[in-house]
């Protein structure tokens, strides 16, 4: 008979197990959906499973953005945050260097966006678009232009929605976003999108603005989420 200790002495594995799955499934999912090179993931997450733990293994270790655990080749490590009601602002982390922050003085009421080349990985603009009271108009110019394989970041500080309207959520549509049609006052949402991708990003998060379930009066909890974005491969000519 299997007894409970034996139970408890399987279950920390069949964990393990579970997480690194999860983990990969995301990870191969995005490379389909950005146009990254999937099999240098599966040689990555197999050639780091197959190695035996070292010293220096057990020791703690700090990885890009914080992630808790290392990006395979050719991926961007990202941690977007969203704002804290209107008082902590939003952060924008990419390959361990802070695009957007409070400490940067570069974030304002409404969507922080970040612009990255989808080839290369060089960030090429950040801004801030006011939902509140500023002028739809100056966000549409900014996401009409974007060239094919444009990566986009974005994370909301205070009212990321009041002035969007049909055209503006169409856009953040077709780069990839699935709850901007239901974005609404003082939601919190952080989502990274693409210029030209195929179906719809597996990296977006959305927390309603509930009176009843609200973490801050008048405002639900920040949003936090990180991952490994594939880059896309060079078109040649």
């Amino acid at each position: 008979m299997t007894t409970r200790k034996q139970i408890m002495r399987l279950t920390g594995p069949v964990r393990v197990v579970a997480v690194l799955l999860s983990v990969g499934l995301t990870w191969l999912l995005a490379s389909m959906l950005f146009g990254g090179d999937s099999a240098s993931f599966v040689r990555h997450f197999l050639n780091s499973e197959s190695q035996e733990p070292t010293a220096a293994d057990i020791r703690p270790r700090r990885y890009k953005c914080g992630l808790s655990a290392a990006c395979p080749p050719k991926h961007l490590a990202f941690r977007l945050v969203s704002g804290a009601a209107n008082v902590i602002g939003p952060k924008i982390c990419l390959e361990d260097k802070m695009l957007l922050s409070s400490v940067k003085d570069n974030i304002g009421r409404g969507l922080n966006i970040a612009l990255v080349n989808g080839v290369t990985g060089e960030p090429l603009e950040t801004k801030t678009f006011d939902m509140w009271a500023g002028d739809v108009s100056d966000l549409l110019k900014y996401l009409r232009p974007l060239h094919e394989g444009t990566l986009v970041f974005v994370a909301s500080f205070d009212d990321p929605a009041t002035k969007l309207n049909a055209e503006s959520r169409r856009m953040f549509e077709e780069l990839g976003s699935t709850a901007v049609k239901e974005l609404a006052f003082r939601d919190s949402w952080v989502f990274v999108g693409a210029k030209g991708i195929e179906n719809k990003s597996p990296f977006e998060q959305r927390m309603k603005n509930s009176k009843s379930n609200n973490k801050y009066e008048g405002w639900p909890e920040s949003l936090e989420m990180d991952g490994c974005i594939p880059l896309r491969p060079a078109v040649s000519v």
